[in-house]
């Protein structure tokens, strides 16, 4: 029998029901959904709402249905929601009694707050993913501080940097993205349980002390918008979309880079994967899954903006659909994570290749043009004699770091010996010590900043 069964005369058809269920998906909410139920009937009996007797059989009992459910003792089934299974066990275990559970609220802000409570926790999982992604960066540029790798810009070779500076620029992305999961949380933790159905409850609880037992920083202050609203858990999929939109540029490197056209990287046999045809074929399908597994996140995103674009006030069912593309995100991007972490110290690199790359391209030209700026010329001067310096090269098939001092004064009376140090790949990358540059020391001090905005945002670990 159904809990609102008392207004129907004729049983839900039965394809109908298996329509309606939610309990295929939101059975994962179990441990927050009795969590909430706890706090809820707590503040029943210290309300007087209940007797205190009634809140202890009804809270024991909730606890034991919560250790069954995880030992497996006990099957999630045969329920409209997962919300429905706890009650029906409850009631089923203890009788009448448990049927004063769900006095003074409505599934409604229960099942607001049971999202609440689990994106709270899961913000904080793929924070501490986000933040062993981040140290693993960081040791792989320790070791890299004068790995020469050329950068680029529009895919074309622009200048010479450090594959530690590379990696640090992946280290900001991420940090990023761990302040965007963080400032989502403070929306996520706020208590909409006390709304209701849609307009709260003449019964005299007492919704700060529920927020209290639950850790929340607040009651949400309108009972319809607390209902009716999943702006937080919008929010949430914006911010991992973003998680995702960096670990997919990173992969889409990884897989030029692993190419035979490119030779900059060796996979490792355990993060790739052959071909059924191909004997010769080494794959990156690690960083391709990533990279596709982006789009699915992206669609969840949109997925839930368009269903909540066009709900009015208050709670509407369309507002089921919020769960599967939540869980799909969060499964996604944690595994994502997780793989991408364990992947990324067993990349070879081919320093040597790497050098070659930077070298080639005409990388040092904008250092040639501040060469001459610093010497006096106007820089839109400098940069096109260096222009015509660098068409010289390309028709006699040489490098910058290959001309003679007599073959650079051609171009201009201010080159004098030690231009042939200026262009020189060290050199270029040592003198850009500026803050955010390439220089080694400027890289691993902010390696070391890293490290402790680290330490401050996971001051427990």
């Amino acid at each position: 029998m159904k809990m609102w069964s008392g207004r129907f005369k004729d049983a839900t058809d039965s394809a109908a029901d298996a329509f309606n269920s939610s309990l295929g998906f939101d059975k994962r909410l179990y441990k927050h959904d009795i969590t909430g139920s706890v706090a809820h009937c707590t503040m029943l009996g210290e309300c007087g709402i209940i007797t205190k007797s009634e809140a202890e059989a009804i809270i024991a009992c909730l606890n034991t249905i919560c250790d069954d459910i995880t030992s497996e003792k006990l099957e999630i089934q045969n329920a409209e929601d997962i919300h429905m299974f706890v009650e029906e066990e409850l009631t089923k275990r203890i009788g009448t009694i448990g049927k004063k559970l769900h006095t003074a609220r409505s599934r409604n802000d229960q099942v607001a707050l049971d999202i609440r409570l689990y994106l709270r926790d899961t913000v904080d999982e793929i924070n501490l993913l986000l933040k062993e992604l981040i140290l693993t960066l960081c040791e792989m540029a320790e070791e890299n501080l004068e790995t020469i790798i050329p950068a680029y810009t529009h895919m074309q070779k622009a200048q010479p940097t450090t594959l530690a500076h590379h990696f640090i620029a992946y280290c900001e992305m991420f940090l990023r993205d761990c302040d965007r999961l963080r400032d989502c949380r403070a929306r996520i933790n706020v208590m909409p349980l006390g709304s209701s159905a849609l307009t709260g409850t003449t019964y005299p609880i007492n919704r700060a002390r529920v927020a209290e037992l639950l850790g929340f920083d607040d009651v949400t202050k309108n009972s319809m918008d607390g209902v009716s609203d999943r702006d937080f858990a919008v929010e949430f999929l914006s911010a991992c979309a973003l998680i995702m939109t960096h670990l997919s540029r990173f992969n889409e490197e990884i897989i030029y880079w692993a190419s035979d056209e490119f030779g900059y990287i060796s996979l490792d046999d355990r993060f790739s994967t052959g071909s059924s045809i191909m004997p010769q074929k080494k794959n990156p399908d690690m960083s391709e899954l990533i990279r596709g597994k982006t789009g699915r996140c992206y669609g969840n995103l949109i997925s839930l903006l368009t269903t909540m674009k066009g709900l009015p006030l208050a709670y509407n069912k369309d507002m089921q659909e919020d769960k599967e593309v939540l869980f799909d995100t969060e499964d996604t991007v944690k595994s994502c994570l997780s793989i991408f972490t364990a992947m990324l110290p067993t990349l070879k690199y081919n320093k040597e290749k790497l050098y070659a790359g930077a070298s080639g391209g005409y990388t040092v030209a904008t250092d040639c043009a501040d060469y001459l700026a610093k010497k006096g010329m106007p820089f839109r001067q400098a940069h096109e004699v260096i222009g015509s310096l660098v068409l010289y090269c390309t028709e006699n098939g040489k490098k910058l770091d290959e001309l003679s001092v007599e073959e650079y004064k051609k171009f201009s009376e201010l080159f004098e010996t030690d231009i042939l140090t200026a262009v020189k790949l060290e050199n270029v990358i040592k003198n850009r010590n500026l803050v955010g540059g390439p220089a080694p020391k400027t890289v691993l001090a902010e390696i070391k900043n890293i490290r402790k905005i680290l330490a401050k945002k996971f001051p427990q670990e």
